[in-house]
């Protein structure tokens, strides 16, 4: 039986597409094909995309069992079940359970082997923030912590199985706790408990768990004394005006983001910030986007993730004035624009430079910074390797590298 995995959305996502393949593959007894498409719900552009991947692929495979799961089929599993060819629907709940895949409990107490040279690794759930925009509650529960008992004997696996680099992901890693212990410490723990993490890197976190005053003391600690902490930041910013963060709901300010950013940059300079924006949200006039285009460009954040607002039914701000659909590409295009230029004047500094980085083929990669990179063809090195290189210019927003 062949098994194949279709994933849309977030690293988590991506994180449990691995173990769903691995545990499938093991527990499937049926002959045949099984298509497994895992959904993500965050725009209605990623639901249109998978329904219409389902449909190809059911047209292209006619015998293959479809498998669906994930986020948008969550909210509406009767209209994911009734797609062409689709013979199951799974919860997100169980759809990483061992007994999903008729396989005993303890089978999934080993993580998969990971087709990512950087590991990912789960560490929370859920989401306990309103944000107005948001669906993801809905698909994914309220924020639940995985306790360090269980993390540690993942991340020791994953580096006994060649990974170098882990991922820390989750819905909301920054809201991860135990007792007192918080995603610092954690953190701390696991460069501790697992010396051979060469290099730990956070996904994407909310900013508030590094406002300067009140932000995690353990993870402001890391920043600025632990080498193999990445110097890669990515913040669910969403946008650069006060009053659109309101109506977002959002729980930071832009003096918060800002004082994080400016402190960050003073104890590691060299940081790569990353950031998620949504252009045209609701409410949002020429002004008011102009208020995030000036501050994305006044805090200079090289790695913009940049999408135009999309509804989704049932929340609160698919009730509110919406902004015709040009004006939203339109903006979004310009915020784009504007990080192309931001990055290229970022990677710019690196030039000439030599730095320890992942390879992640035998020719490209990413800097601790999260920069990508590309070597010459004609002279590789070997995927999974860290390697010395040195850099030598920029060119269409990658850095161009030699190993010296």
């Amino acid at each position: 039986m062949s098994v194949t995995l279709l994933t849309f959305g977030c690293r988590l996502n991506a994180h449990e597409s691995d173990a769903m393949e691995h545990l499938a593959r093991q527990g499937q007894a049926q002959d045949g094909e099984t298509i497994i498409v895992n959904t993500c719900t965050v725009t209605a552009e990623a639901e249109r995309q998978a329904r219409q991947t389902i449909r190809r692929a059911h047209r292209e495979n006619p015998n293959a069992r479809i498998i669906v799961t994930g986020c948008a089929s969550e909210r509406a599993a009767d209209a994911w079940a009734a797609l062409p060819g689709v013979n199951r629907v799974i919860p997100n709940t169980e759809k990483t359970r061992p007994s999903t895949w008729g396989l005993p409990e303890e089978a999934g107490h080993t993580p998969p082997p990971s087709r990512y040279i950087r590991a990912l690794l789960q560490v929370q759930q859920g989401c306990d923030n309103d944000c107005t925009f948001c669906v993801i509650p809905a698909g994914r529960g309220q924020s639940t912590s995985m306790p360090p008992e269980e993390i540690i004997p993942k991340a020791r696996a994953l580096t006994e199985a060649g990974h170098c680099e882990i991922v820390l992901t989750g819905v909301d890693i920054a809201s991860w706790q135990q007792g007192e212990m918080g995603l610092g410490q954690l953190c701390r723990h696991l460069l501790d408990e697992v010396p051979d993490i060469a290099r730990l890197r956070l996904s994407s976190i909310d900013p508030m768990i590094l406002t300067p005053d009140t932000g995690d003391k353990a993870l402001w600690d890391l920043i600025a004394n632990e080498p193999r902490f990445m110097p890669h930041l990515h913040l669910s910013l969403q946008a650069g005006s006060d009053l659109i963060l309101k109506r977002m709901k959002r729980r930071h300010s832009t003096s918060d983001v800002a004082g994080l950013i400016g402190q960050v940059r003073r104890l590691r300079p060299d940081t790569g910030f990353g950031a998620d924006i949504i252009a045209g949200f609701p409410t949002e006039t020429d002004a008011l986007f102009q208020e995030t285009h000036d501050f994305l460009t006044e805090q200079a954040i090289p790695f913009l993730h940049v999408f135009p607002y999309s509804e989704r039914p049932g929340t609160p701000a698919a009730r509110m004035p919406a902004m015709p659909k040009a004006i939203r590409q339109e903006r979004a295009a310009r915020l784009r624009a504007l990080g192309q230029t931001v990055r290229d004047d970022f990677l710019a500094r690196f030039v000439g430079q030599e730095k320890t980085v992942l390879m992640e083929s035998p020719t490209t990669g990413h800097t601790p910074e999260f920069a990508a990179f590309t070597l010459s063809e004609a002279q590789p090195s070997h995927r999974g390797r860290l390697e010395r290189i040195r850099i030598t210019g920029l060119k269409d927003g990658m850095l161009m590298a030699e190993i010296p």
